[in-house]
């Protein structure tokens, strides 16, 4: 993989409705975009998926910025890429910051699988050619989420995951398990509770939930495996999994019984499929969880959601439910609850260019 340049872009653009949890509401999404160009002229694509603010994790849009154009880049610069598990182990020199990893090490798998003339999906060992897709309700009443269940099931998806907290869980969850009697619904915490909750997690097991996510705290692992040992109700960790021995100690611990795989916040691909594996051998489901992406992000996560363990249906819906228009051509599109995987080289998506260049509000090159 001989670079030749990159080039970052600072992308801003309103999402259609505000996307809400008790942390923060989401109106505009900010995001980077990191496109890898190699002596060739063959470009990858990676993004950039922290938000503009800390309320995720402690990574933001500045931060991510900042830590590839003044260190991973850098390292690539001096630095003899054959395959992109090459600049894994490089970035991890470097202590967090997996968004800002993942950004440039899904961009640079991107590049390798044009390279090597196979879809990113095959690369990494994909074994479905469609999978299926999930929404997260983001409304802020009732009324609201009710609603947007209403037109989610109309388009066909296959699993609804509401936003939870201690003060609306009951009420929520109750009224619309008697609206959808047979929906796969899963609710997110978003680490609102404690282990004093537990009772009102306890009262969560007779709706019938597919799992709670990250009902304790973003760094516990401790706790949870306390938790569920109290809970008929699966627990997915979330936020917890940040590297693959969280995964691990979490799966040996009893923490959990599903696990939620986000690039950006394991720091990409690389560590992304490492924790499906140890996963499938351990008979752990996991799930392709989302981050209000673009669809460059979008593109990535079809991808690894194709290989044989995502066996929940994740947070990939259609490029239309957050974004008047996506900067992917074609945009991601879901039928009847259902995605197509791409076989084309790499991600299988073209960038919209004008669209990009719409909604850039900063860019910056890099040469090697």
């Amino acid at each position: 993989m001989k670079i030749k340049g990159i080039k970052l872009y600072i992308i801003s653009m309103p999402l259609k409705l505000p996307f809400s949890t008790h942390l923060e509401t989401v109106s505009d999404r900010e995001s980077i975009i990191v496109e890898v160009t190699d002596v060739d002229g063959v470009k990858g694509y990676g993004e950039v998926v922290a938000f503009s603010s800390p309320w995720y994790t402690e990574e933001t849009v500045q931060t991510c910025y900042h830590m590839i154009r003044d260190f991973f880049i850098p390292l690539l610069q001096k630095s003899e890429i054959h395959h992109p598990s090459d600049a894994n182990a490089l970035f991890n020199k470097l202590k967090g910051n997996h968004m800002a990893k993942a950004g440039l090490e899904t961009a640079l798998w991107d590049l390798y699988a044009k390279g090597e003339g196979m879809s990113l999906s095959k690369l990494l060992g994909g074994t479905v050619s469609k999978i299926p897709s999930g929404v997260v309700v983001g409304a802020k009443t009732l009324k609201e989420s009710i609603e947007q269940i209403e037109q989610y099931l109309q388009s066909g998806y296959k699993r609804v995951k509401i936003k939870i907290g201690p003060e609306n869980d009951l009420q929520i969850v109750s009224e619309i398990r008697k609206r959808f009697p047979d929906l796969m619904l899963m609710a997110d915490a978003n680490s609102a509770y404690t282990l004093k909750d537990i009772n009102r997690l306890r009262a969560l097991d007779e709706y019938n939930l597919l799992m709670i996510e990250q009902p304790l705290q973003h760094d516990d692992i401790i706790n949870h495996a306390k938790l569920q040992s109290q809970l008929r109700t699966p627990i997915c960790l979330d936020e917890s999994i940040v590297t693959f021995d969280d995964a691990q100690n979490a799966v040996e611990l009893g923490s959990c019984r599903i696990i939620n795989i986000k690039i950006g916040r394991v720091g990409g691909l690389q560590t992304a499929k490492k924790i499906h594996d140890f996963c499938l051998e351990k008979d752990i489901p996991v799930w392709c969880g989302g981050m209000l992406e673009f669809g460059v992000s979008r593109a990535h996560n079809i991808a690894l959601a194709s290989l044989p363990n995502f066996t929940i249906p994740g947070d990939i819906s259609a490029s239309s439910r957050y974004w008047e228009e996506d900067i992917t051509l074609p945009e991601v599109e879901v039928t009847d609850g259902i995605i197509s995987v791409p076989v084309g080289p790499g991600i299988g998506f073209e960038i919209n260019e004008k669209r990009l260049k719409e909604v850039t509000i900063k860019e910056e090159v890099f040469l090697f």
